[in-house]
C-alpha cells in the first residue's frame, strides 16, 4: 500500500520533525494486507489531532471515503467514538438504509466490506485503525489477529501524529482551487438536503471534512456526486 497525496504531503512534514510515522504506517499496511489480502486500503485516524493518514493498494478513493464519514457518520466514526470494533458490509448498509451516504460512496468505489479497531490508552480512545476490503466476508475471523498485529503500532503512531488540524485546515483553504466547480455545487446540494443546512455550512461541511482526511474537497466532491448520479 503507498500513502494518498494528502498523507504523503503530511509524512513528509513528520519527517522533517524528526517523527517517524510512516515506517509505522507501512508496517500496519503489511501486516493488514499479510492477514487479509483482500484488503485494498487502511487509514489510521488520530482524534486528538483530528488527523487522518491513507494508504491504498488500488486507486479506491479510501481518503474520500473517510471524508463522507466525517460528513455524514459511518462505521469508522461510530467504532471509533463508542470503542467499539466494528465491521460492516456496503450492501447490508444499502439495504438497511443505515450511513446513507457512506454506504452508496464505498459501494460505489468497490469497498464491500470494513473494519475498525478503536485505538484505547488508558481507557480512553485515542485514535482509530480503519480498515477497507474489496470482498464482503474478507475481515470474518481475523479481528483478534488484526487487532493484535495493529494494536501497539497504531497506538505509537497517533502518539507520534501530533500536527493540529487547524493547520491543516488553513493550509487547504489557502491552496484550494475548485476547478471542478460542478461536482463540488452537486455535493453541497447532497449535504444541504442531507443535513437540512444552507449552502454556505454544507461549503463548510465539505471542506472541514475534506481537510481531516487530508484528501482535496473536489475528491470528496466526485465520491459524493458519483454515489448519488441516479437520484
Amino acid at each position: 500500500m503507498e500513502p494518498v497525496e494528502g498523507t504523503r504531503r503530511a509524512l513528509e512534514t513528520l519527517k522533517d520533525e524528526g517523527l517517524g510515522v510512516e515506517a509505522d504506517l507501512r508496517m500496519m499496511a503489511g501486516e493488514a494486507q499479510r492477514i487479509v489480502p483482500e484488503a485494498v486500503g487502511l487509514s489510521l485516524s488520530d482524534l486528538q489531532g483530528g488527523l487522518t493518514f491513507t494508504l491504498v493498494a488500488t486507486d479506491s478513493q479510501i481518503g474520500s471515503l473517510d471524508a463522507i464519514q466525517y460528513l455524514d457518520g459511518g462505521p469508522c466514526v461510530h467504532g471509533a467514538h463508542e470503542a467499539e470494533r466494528v465491521t460492516a458490509e456496503s450492501a447490508a448498509l444499502i439495504a438497511e438504509d443505515k450511513w446513507l451516504m457512506f454506504a452508496r460512496a464505498s459501494a460505489a468505489a468497490g469497498i464491500a466490506s470494513t473494519l475498525t479497531l478503536p485505538i484505547v490508552e488508558q481507557r480512553r480512545v485515542v485514535g482509530s485503525v480503519n480498515l477497507y476490503a474489496s470482498t464482503a466476508d474478507a475481515f470474518e475471523g481475523h479481528h483478534d489477529d488484526l487487532a493484535n498485529a495493529l494494536g501497539a503500532s497504531a497506538l505509537g503512531a497517533v502518539t507520534n501524529a501530533d500536527l493540529s488540524f487547524s493547520t491543516r485546515l488553513e493550509a487547504q483553504k489557502a491552496a484550494e482551487v475548485l476547478v471542478e466547480q460542478e461536482a463540488v455545487n452537486i455535493a453541497l446540494g447532497i449535504i444541504a438536503a442531507r443535513h437540512q443546512v444552507d449552502m454556505a455550512s454544507a461549503e463548510e461541511r465539505l471542506r472541514q471534512a475534506a481537510a481531516r482526511a487530508g484528501v482535496p474537497v473536489v475528491e470528496v466532491a466526485r465520491a459524493l456526486r458519483d454515489a448519488f448520479e441516479d437520484d
